[in-house]
């Protein structure tokens, strides 16, 4: 699987998850600015609208699909099949969350959309009802490396593992054939004190020996930081936070406005260095002692 040579510049939109329909703030208007700009979007098991409006919003655009495994084995089949049948490229399995983490901000902020949010996608196969997210929906807290190969009798998707951050992880999703990596920390909400997913790249790309691709999720907020991600030895790398700011503050334009500073903040970069492609772009640019 070469997801990335889908994209038209180095950057993977967002991880749709807990995105509420409020001020214009939804789904598919990200949904048609990646659609428009040429690049991914991964929609989540969490998202808050049905797979198929998420399709019939774009239906030129390229989508992923992140599955949080539920400990009901059919109902993670069903979604699977039903993605699959739908168009989605890829099944990103999140490996970083068997119990939600303390989120002490969310309790500080009485966020409390979890109680109210209602899973469409995420229903009873024998019932095809909607559930809400904590008491219906719960993260399978047992799944473990054997279950890959399940995983892969089901579909012909490539499968993409979401959550890597060591050599060890890494070496053994390419013993268990995962045809990509996604070195992320859960955006620093899982655990506190783990390493931040640039740290923790060079080790995981120099692990898989140009196996299987890898990719970064988590801290990009500059040009300069895509630019640093892919001389690590990322191929792509995922963007979430900064769309979210992009739509709260001008809805779709924001977005747009968004990739486009990172774009060419991006190019800037590469001038400066002296890369004419991202092919020039390696590790020799970063001084480790200054990331």
């Amino acid at each position: 699987m070469h997801g990335s040579t889908y994209l038209s510049q180095p950057g993977i939109l967002s991880k749709e998850e807990l995105m509420t329909a409020a001020r214009g703030m939804t789904t598919w208007r990200r949904l048609e600015t990646a659609q428009a700009a040429s690049i991914c979007y991964i929609t989540s098991t969490y998202a808050s609208c049905s797979l198929e409006d998420i399709v019939a919003a774009a239906p030129r655009g390229l989508r992923w699909f992140q599955l949080y495994v539920h400990p009901n084995r059919q109902i993670n089949k069903q979604m699977i099949q039903k993605v699959e049948s739908l168009g989605f490229k890829a099944l990103v399995i999140t490996v970083d969350v068997p119990k939600v983490g303390n989120r002490r901000n969310d309790i500080t902020n009485q966020v409390d959309l979890m109680k109210k949010l209602l899973l469409k996608d995420l229903g009873s196969p024998e019932m095809g009802n909607v559930m809400p997210y904590f008491q219906m929906s719960p993260i399978d807290p047992s799944i473990c490396w054997e279950d890959l190969s399940w995983f892969q009798s089901l579909t012909r998707l490539p499968i993409i593992l979401k959550g890597i951050l060591t050599k060890e992880d890494a070496e053994l999703a390419v013993k268990h054939n995962v045809h990509g990596i996604i070195v992320s920390n859960h955006g620093g909400r899982q655990l506190d004190e783990v390493p931040a997913s640039i740290d923790a790249l060079t080790e995981v790309v120099a692990a898989v020996k140009g196996k299987v691709e890898v990719y970064l999720d988590g801290g990009i907020r500059t040009g300069n930081d895509v630019l640093k991600a892919l001389a690590l030895g990322a191929k792509c790398v995922f963007v979430g936070r900064p769309i979210l700011w992009g739509l709260a503050y001008k809805g779709e334009h924001g977005v747009k406005e968004v990739l486009d500073i990172l774009k060419n903040e991006f190019h800037t970069s590469m001038t400066l260095i002296g890369c004419r492609s991202v092919a020039e772009i390696n590790q020799d640019l970063i001084q480790f002692s200054r990331l």
